[in-house]
């Protein structure tokens, strides 16, 4: 028995062949379409669920409104979680990786994010991938401060690592820093402002992607204090009491996290400034995460290839002394034996790191 053809696949018997080759063409574009909608393929799709359950559950929690110590102290751990994910793997790997074929659905995509991680997902692209990126966790330079802001040299009273404790401290003050100056951009409609001297940096020179890029992170802005507006009309308790705690929480582990992902790696090698982690359960569950190395050597590389990274330059990893933790970055002071880099006066005249 012949099986009969699809309706798509019909035609006409007298069709002209420029006619039938064009519907062809049709049919192979549409069916093209489908299949991209991920810009990387459908795995990115955990990411995407992840986002809007986040988003649908931190609404619904104010909506329940949980009393009583245990369910507001659960309230708050999970939505700590929350947020703590959120950056650290879903938001990093959209700045790097926009998961949609299409503009609109990743810009839709970004303001959600943004207002999971209670800050602009595209002001953090921009800080991440054009700052932290480009200057690698640096040192201090003559000036007396690093070019990546995020550096882990950037808080210290020498030019050795900043203390963990110093590094929270800052990192946190400026987080909320840039939080109160989200709600004092709402007088300009939270539009990138001329003082924003490192947003107007590093945004793009073409005309039009740099309108593209400031118009996103306005947009995400509004998203974030839109949802601080919905929790606090369903519970204004909640988001005080267990919201807001939860994201100083969260920012001072991404932080922690950021630290142990630079602290006691070389700035100056590029295969050997960043700590990676191996550890099969901890990358199966956070995309990869641990292929820190692997990911400031490739950047752009979607999360689903760093293994192949580590292989094809592992060698260059151990020749330049690459570290290695035991455990996840984020729980990084457990890592013991691990040492910081020495700052100047503590460096010896036959020491490498003296050159």
């Amino acid at each position: 028995m012949i099986a009969k053809r699809p309706w798509w696949a019909e035609a006409r018997a007298d069709a002209h062949p420029f006619q039938r080759a064009r519907r062809r063409r049709g049919i192979r574009l549409m069916e093209d379409r489908k299949s991209r909608v991920f810009r990387n393929g459908p795995i990115d799709a955990l990411l995407v669920l992840f986002s809007i359950t986040q988003f649908a559950v931190t609404i619904w929690l104010a909506a329940v409104d949980p009393t009583g110590l245990w369910p507001m102290v659960g309230s708050f751990a999970l939505v700590a979680f929350m947020l703590t994910y959120s950056v650290i793997i879903v938001s990093h790997l959209f700045s790097h990786q926009p998961w949609f074929v299409s503009s609109r659905h990743n810009a839709v995509m970004s303001l959600i994010n943004s207002a999971n991680i209670a800050q602009s997902v595209q002001a953090y692209r921009l800080t991440h991938v054009r700052n932290h990126h480009r200057y690698n966790n640096d040192r201090k330079g003559e000036d007396g401060t690093t070019r990546d802001v995020t550096s882990t040299f950037r808080y210290s009273r020498d030019d050795g690592h900043a203390p963990l404790w110093r590094y929270l401290f800052f990192s946190l003050a400026e987080s909320v820093r840039e939080l109160l100056g989200t709600f004092a951009a709402l007088r300009r409609g939270c539009r990138v402002g001329a003082d924003e001297t490192l947003l107007q940096e590093l945004a793009t020179r073409n005309p039009e992607r740099r309108r593209a890029e400031l118009r996103q992170i306005q947009a995400d802005r509004l998203a974030h204090l839109g949802l601080l507006a919905l929790l606090a009309v369903l519970s204004w308790q909640w988001l005080l009491i267990c919201y807001l705690p939860a994201i100083a929480v969260a920012f001072t582990l991404v932080n922690v996290q950021n630290y142990y992902r630079h602290y006691g790696a070389h700035p100056e090698s590029r295969y050997a400034n960043s700590v990676s982690h191996y550890g099969r359960l901890y990358n199966w569950l956070t995309f990869n995460d641990g292929y820190h190395q692997e990911h400031h050597l490739r950047p752009t590389t979607h999360w689903s290839q760093l293994p192949r990274v580590a292989e094809r330059y592992g060698a260059s990893f151990r020749e330049d002394g690459h570290v290695v933790s035991p455990v996840p970055a984020v729980a990084g002071f457990l890592d013991i034996r691990r040492e910081g880099l020495p700052s100047a006066a503590e460096r010896t005249p036959g020491d490498p790191e003296a050159c």
